[in-house]
């Protein structure tokens, strides 16, 4: 079959991919591991799921408006409002499915074909494919493990030229659990407000940062460049409703209304049951999350303990979200494992434990590591990871 251009430049999502592989195995009556999802291993909250009922049971299964319903965009704007101090509306956000979706609809409305969008690596690949999908060029400004993949605004700044339409800062990062500080997204926007350029942040795991840290991205944003800021937030990981699919744009009027305009074509609302329950669990107690984020900060310290117990394994020590990203270059050697693909390829093999290779994120030499998982899979994982690393050690 003949497909489209825009397709040859665009790989399949290595994540999804990983998750495939180990479903197929477990299908085989093998026992696999997977630490290769970014999804929650807890439950969608107990009022949250009411409320999907309750939807169901009134039969609130209709179209609603593309944009969502006038509650959930007010819920979204509230929440906002709260958290950050920003003033925010209801006309100001644009539900969408998922987190994904909640960034594609701004690159389809805003990237023209030349345009340069500008992002940090390690990257989420979602990021990158999507700037293509939407006919631009991406430009990578990389970030080092030696600061912790530190988000610094010079290289940032230094990339943009005349072409450059959009920034793209995702914090907490994924896959390194990184946070930009404020004041270096306050000399991005500032730079980009000069330029007439957007500043897109991704905070889909904003409620998951482990320590106090000054991390009003919002406020420092729209304080600096409101006409062009873009915020996009999903009830995904903090809500662990992965499976519910939705998200939220947050923009200028004109860029809202033309995200608006696309899912009226594309996929038109969101799931209405879905959005009683994103309602339900931003409107309602938050508990979940907190215990969520402190029992995960537990199964962070302990899987970096035991993994950096090995001397060929170096891994910084993530700020947020729910990834360790470490370094397995070590256990490279000539004639033996010699890449981050080989490696993760092998250990699935070997010994059964399917995690995400750094290719995939621009970052050869490490692996991604998901611990959203049950604390006993982990200290198996952690086990069947040394073991398999003591078995390629170079000499």
């Amino acid at each position: 079959m003949s497909t489209a251009d825009r397709l040859s430049a665009i790989t399949e999502s290595a994540t999804l991919k990983v998750g495939a592989n180990a479903d197929r195995m477990r299908r085989e009556g093998i026992d696999v591991i997977s630490l290769g999802a970014g999804e929650p291993d807890f439950n969608t909250p107990e009022h949250a799921k009411a409320a999907a009922v309750e939807a169901l049971e009134a039969n609130f299964t209709r179209y609603t408006a593309a944009s969502g319903i006038l509650e959930l965009r007010e819920a979204v704007a509230a929440r906002y409002r709260r958290d950050y101090g920003i003033e925010l509306e209801a006309k100001d956000v644009s539900m969408a499915a998922g987190g994904k979706q909640a960034l594609f609809n701004p690159a389809l409305a805003l990237y023209n074909p030349g345009d340069e969008v500008i992002t940090h690596s390690p990257y989420w690949p979602t990021i990158v494919e999507q700037i293509k999908l939407a006919s631009a060029k991406p430009v990578i400004v990389k970030t080092q493990s030696e600061d912790g993949f530190a988000i610094h605004a010079d290289p940032i700044i230094d990339a943009i030229t005349s072409r450059t339409k959009a920034i793209i800062i995702n914090s907490p990062a994924n896959p390194t659990g990184a946070l930009i500080e404020e004041s270096e997204l306050a000399r991005i926007a500032d730079a980009a407000s000069k330029r007439g350029v957007w500043v897109i942040v991704d905070l889909c795991y904003e409620q998951l940062i482990y320590d106090k840290q000054a991390h009003n991205l919002a406020k420092v944003l729209f304080d600096r460049t409101r006409d062009r800021a873009v915020i996009a937030g999903s009830a995904s990981k903090s809500y662990a409703m992965t499976g519910l699919r939705c998200g939220w744009t947050i923009g200028p009027p004109e860029l809202i209304k033309a995200c608006n305009t696309i899912l009226s074509h594309a996929t038109s609302n969101v799931s209405s049951i879905t959005q009683k329950a994103a309602l339900a669990a931003l409107a309602g107690p938050q508990d979940e999350v907190t215990r969520m984020l402190n029992e995960y900060r537990v199964r962070r310290d302990n899987m970096h303990e035991w993994l950096t117990s090995h001397p060929g394994i170096k891994c910084v020590r993530p700020k947020g979200a729910f990834y360790l990203f470490p370094d397995i270059s070590g256990l490279f050697s000539p004639g033996g494992v010699n890449s981050s693909a080989q490696f993760a390829e092998e250990l699935l093999n070997k010994e059964h434990v399917a995690l995400t290779p750094g290719e995939a994120f621009d970052a050869q030499g490490y692996v991604r590591i998901s611990y959203a998982t049950s604390p006993e899979n982990l200290r198996e994982s952690a086990n069947r990871i040394l073991r398999f690393a003591e078995s390629i050690k170079p000499s």
